[in-house]
């Protein structure tokens, strides 16, 4: 039997959702990542920004590891949601280049503590802001994950990129027509359902 090595494990779940964060960017414009797709306005860019404010926090702050990388839309008199989405004097690289920074911050934080090492969450209530290391980054994982999740739904919606990365979108093959086929199968199947309610 083969016995995985949790520190490892850890990273390459973690790594595996960054990549597919940032490949949702690949080849789209400067409105498609920033342009807001959802009422609440999730978009692309955006939800990288915000993870990488997440890791920076959970992994470094909370270690008593601050970064040094200057947040201001983090600050408390900052503009709500202002990790959510980024302005026009922005650019897409360096909202990659701090994101990619925060991960080599956040493994370093990894690799040079124990697992059980106990941490404290200065923005949660300090009657339940103490975390061990292993609890802070399978909650990053968790919310990177999602965060893909959400990407990969904008971006299918953009022009049908789907999947973890180019070439792996795990998705059962069919043409344009199976899935036009399938979608309207799938349609019909809920407004059937939804007379009988």
């Amino acid at each position: 039997m083969n016995v995985s090595d949790p520190r490892a494990d850890l990273h390459f779940y973690l790594q595996s959702a960054r990549d597919a964060l940032l490949w949702k960017l690949e080849g789209l414009s400067e409105y498609d990542i920033r342009r807001p797709l959802t009422p609440t306005g999730t978009n692309l860019l955006g939800l990288v920004k915000h993870v990488a404010c997440v890791e920076l926090g959970y992994l470094g702050d909370t270690f008593g590891r601050p970064s040094g990388e200057l947040l201001p839309w983090m600050e408390d008199a900052a503009e709500t949601n202002g990790d959510m989405w980024v302005t026009a004097d922005e650019s897409r690289e360096q909202i990659v280049e701090l994101y990619r920074r925060a991960w080599a911050y956040s493994d370093a934080t990894i690799d040079a503590l124990a697992l059980d090492t106990v941490g404290t969450v200065p923005w949660w209530p300090s009657s339940r802001n103490e975390v061990t290391l292993h609890h802070a980054v399978v909650r990053v994982t968790a919310d990177t994950h999602r965060h893909a999740g959400h990407a990969d739904i904008l971006r299918e919606l953009m022009d049908g990129a789907v999947g973890m990365n180019e070439g792996k979108d795990a998705m059962t093959s069919g043409d344009a027509e199976w899935w036009e086929s399938y979608r309207s199968r799938l349609e019909s199947a809920a407004r059937e359902a939804d007379k009988d309610a």
